[in-house]
């Protein structure tokens, strides 16, 4: 499968280029078309003043039509896009998941097969830290 990449991170929901263990991990989700007008491509809301995208907002606003969803209807209709060096087999390979996090040894993680050797690979979110047994893991929902 050859996987489009981004050309900008304007066209991207979430970008993440990062190494899991011993493999290596690149993810991103594109920008989808507004459901209802299908001209412009759906983002976060602008702040007036200065122009700045508001990254803590819980919708998601398309520039042309002013069409408005939540942030977490929206983000369960995207894909994420994967391509990956599996840190138990070191295949390299590509794939694609739905844009779901799911929990992985107490936290939240984009969570996906290796092709080869169907080891479990998580994306965690930004600086978690994957929780061994007997341990616990934070678990903060407010971030991407």
């Amino acid at each position: 499968m050859a996987l489009k990449y981004p050309e900008s991170m304007d066209e991207c929901v979430y970008f993440t280029s990062r190494a899991v263990d011993a493999g290596y991990v690149k993810c991103w989700v594109f920008r989808e078309d507004c459901p209802k007008c299908k001209k412009a491509k759906m983002g976060k809301p602008r702040d007036e003043k200065t122009g700045a995208v508001k990254i803590r907002a819980k919708e998601y606003i398309c520039p042309a039509c002013n069409y408005t969803v939540e942030k977490t209807e929206y983000e369960d209709t995207l894909t994420a896009n994967i391509a990956y060096t599996c840190p138990h087999c070191k295949a390299k390979g590509e794939t694609q998941i739905p844009f779901k996090r799911k929990s992985f040894e107490g936290v939240k993680a984009l969570v996906f097969l290796c092709d080869k050797c169907k080891g479990k690979i998580p994306i965690t979110k930004k600086m978690k830290a994957v929780g061994k047994k007997g341990e616990e893991a934070d678990m903060d929902d407010d971030d991407i």
